[in-house]
């Protein structure tokens, strides 16, 4: 479970939303009371619509299949599971305890760390980020382009809702 209580979190996590995404963008935490972590799905949703879903059960098998994969190719050691858990990561596979990861690294790093950094979920909640102003989100149009799809489709919508184009 995440220690801060999640309302706290998502106060936290709003405050920081860029005015012109505020109405459109919300975040879900869905937990599994029957669960054995009792851990589940975190969502980020536009408009309405389910846009990153973060279900840990899924990005367990993933990260299952993955160690599998890289023994066959004759990797051993304690680093196994990290190892796939990293590569799962840059595939975009999160689980719900990848989010509050990020979102927790998100409050504690200024943000233009997060704003360079390769962990795609910090990507996605600083291009949604207030303190990110319109002159760098036009500075950024050409590396944007050279990133993954889902961090491409936040900073269209942000550049769309504050009228850059």
């Amino acid at each position: 479970m995440y220690e801060p209580k999640w309302s706290k979190a998502k106060k936290h996590l709003y405050s920081l939303i860029c005015l012109s995404l505020q109405d459109r963008v919300d975040f879900h935490i869905i937990n599994y009371r029957k669960a054995h972590d009792q851990l589940g799905r975190a969502v980020i949703t536009v408009d309405k619509q389910e846009i990153v879903s973060m279900c840990t059960i899924t990005s367990e098998m993933a990260i299952g299949e993955k160690e599998w994969e890289l023994e066959l190719k004759g990797a051993k050691g304690n680093t196994l599971h990290e190892e796939a858990h990293r590569l799962i990561l840059e595939e975009g596979k999160f689980a719900q305890y990848d989010f509050f990861d990020a979102l927790e690294e998100h409050f504690q790093t200024p943000i233009e760390e997060s704003l360079l950094s390769s962990n795609m979920l910090r990507k996605i909640l600083a291009l949604m980020d207030r303190r990110v102003g319109k002159r760098r989100l036009v500075k950024m149009k050409e590396s944007m382009m050279r990133e993954n799809e889902v961090i491409q489709y936040f900073y269209v919508l942000r550049c769309q809702a504050d009228g850059i184009k």
